[in-house]
């Protein structure tokens, strides 16, 4: 596998490590909760782009790569619904003008798309591959 692919990996794993602390916390965080749920996904999707030698412009629109992500496999159309709830936690979550605070559901809900987003991407030793979740 590519280095720089597993260097996406990796910053992906850090933003669900920095998630699963926070849920596990008294005073959760959900807004930035919601936000790395948000990052952990674009940084999974962008290490798939790139070891297809995809280009994609800098951009956090979880859709907008998914549009790129299907024209290599179809198959991504499966997480449309997911990348839905979650790119409403990508850039205004992160500042007070159009803020809001999700709720510790809304969190939670976050979380289990992030976990259902990386299944879809798994990792083995030789190869980076898509699986559809069962």
């Amino acid at each position: 596998m590519n280095e720089l692919v597993e260097d996406w990996i990796q910053k992906a794993e850090n933003d669900l490590l920095n998630v699963k602390n926070n849920l596990n916390s008294i005073d959760i965080p959900t807004d930035t909760v919601c936000f790395h749920c948000h990052q952990s996904t674009e940084k999974y999707i962008k290490a798939y782009l790139i070891n297809k030698n995809k280009h994609f412009p800098k951009i956090h629109n979880l859709l907008r790569l998914l549009e790129l992500c299907k024209e290599t496999d179809k198959d991504f159309s499966i997480l449309k619904d997911s990348l839905l709830i979650l790119n409403d936690f990508s850039v205004e979550i992160r500042y007070p003008d159009d803020w809001f605070e999700p709720t510790e559901e809304d969190a939670r809900e976050a979380y289990y798309l992030a976990k259902k987003a990386k299944k879809f991407v798994e990792c083995d030793n030789a190869n980076y591959r898509f699986l559809l979740i069962k």
